[in-house]
């Protein structure tokens, strides 16, 4: 049975989200990034990602809001974790705490402990909203810029190493190796198909930007790049190295064959982000990377049931 829909502000009708809505929702995410950020970075390859994930069904996990005129306002889908979008022409009318209460109440009808919830540090609102209704911070995130006037120098690889373009042959090595090299921070390992979804399989992916890093033949490093039509610079979706080669300059190395990819296409920065739970940080630190701009992953408990707000659920 579908959760009931939420009691919107008057001239607002939602109803679930379709594979037909993926334009019109990175229109609403590019604009909530550019209001936000003065530039875009997702593409509708993402938002398809996002709509494919594992256990969510769109029916009952997504909600488009649209306008008296058919426009696209506002969005959230729930799966594990929320995210709740306002076009920012139709901010301050109630439709985040809207949906932001659908989103809880879809979490606990499936049995969610928790609810998490992803809010840029700049959007004072949303986060007060958030913490209004018992959020708690749970790990910063940073997006990290590498400027890149000149050519990048890539210095030469550790002794036993082999650093190469990425191949489509190498894609099921580098998500084993992703997951394993995630696997203490992300709560459950994702299937292949999910993984390609987000990467190799993104019609952004950008495989000459990408890097691998091998000894004796076996799979050690990866870094994986997408060139996104709305963004200024080059993007590093994912950068990892095998645990037990760590601390030997993979990583560094990686990372400025990317960056030199990147500046002969054309592009003069390359962004990636991190969190503080990787602890990351210091190597994109030094590596020559500034923090641009930072997030607030938050949490909340739901184990506790709160009382039915009637003037946002009929």
């Amino acid at each position: 049975m579908p959760p009931p829909l939420p009691t919107l502000p008057a001239g607002y009708q939602g109803q679930p989200a379709t594979a037909d809505d993926i334009d019109a929702l990175h229109g609403l995410v590019t604009a909530c990034e550019r209001a936000l950020h003065g530039r875009a970075q997702t593409d509708p390859g993402g938002i398809a990602a996002d709509l494919n994930r594992p256990g969510l069904i769109p029916q009952l996990d997504t909600l488009v809001v649209h306008d008296r005129a058919g426009r696209l306002a506002a969005r959230a889908w729930v799966n594990r974790r929320s995210e709740v979008d306002v076009h920012p022409a139709h901010r301050g009318r109630g439709l985040g705490a809207a949906l932001l209460h659908w989103a809880e109440a879809r979490a606990r009808r499936v049995g969610s402990e928790a609810i998490v919830q992803t809010v840029p540090d700049t959007d004072r609102p949303a986060v007060a909203l958030l913490r209004s209704r018992g959020y708690q911070p749970l790990v910063t995130a940073w997006e990290l810029t590498y400027a890149m006037a000149e050519e990048p120098a890539v210095p030469g690889p550790p002794e036993g190493v082999t650093v190469r373009p990425f191949d489509s042959a190498d894609a099921r090595a580098a998500h084993r190796m992703v997951e394993d090299a995630f696997a203490q921070w992300q709560p459950r390992r994702r299937s292949y198909e999910e993984w390609a979804r987000h990467t190799v399989d993104r019609p952004t992916f950008a495989a000459d930007c990408s890097a691998v890093a091998l000894v004796d033949g076996q799979l050690v490093g990866v870094v994986l790049a997408l060139d996104l039509p709305d963004a200024d610079g080059g993007y590093l979706e994912q950068v990892a190295v095998r645990r037990d080669h760590r601390n030997r300059g993979i990583a560094r190395l990686l990372l400025r064959q990317a960056f030199r990819a990147f500046h002969r296409r054309g592009r003069r920065s390359c962004t990636l982000w991190t969190h503080s739970d990787t602890g990351a940080l210091d190597l994109y630190l030094r590596v020559g990377m500034t923090v641009s701009r930072s997030s607030t992953v938050f949490r909340k408990e739901l184990r506790r049931k709160e009382p039915v707000r009637k003037d946002l659920v009929p």
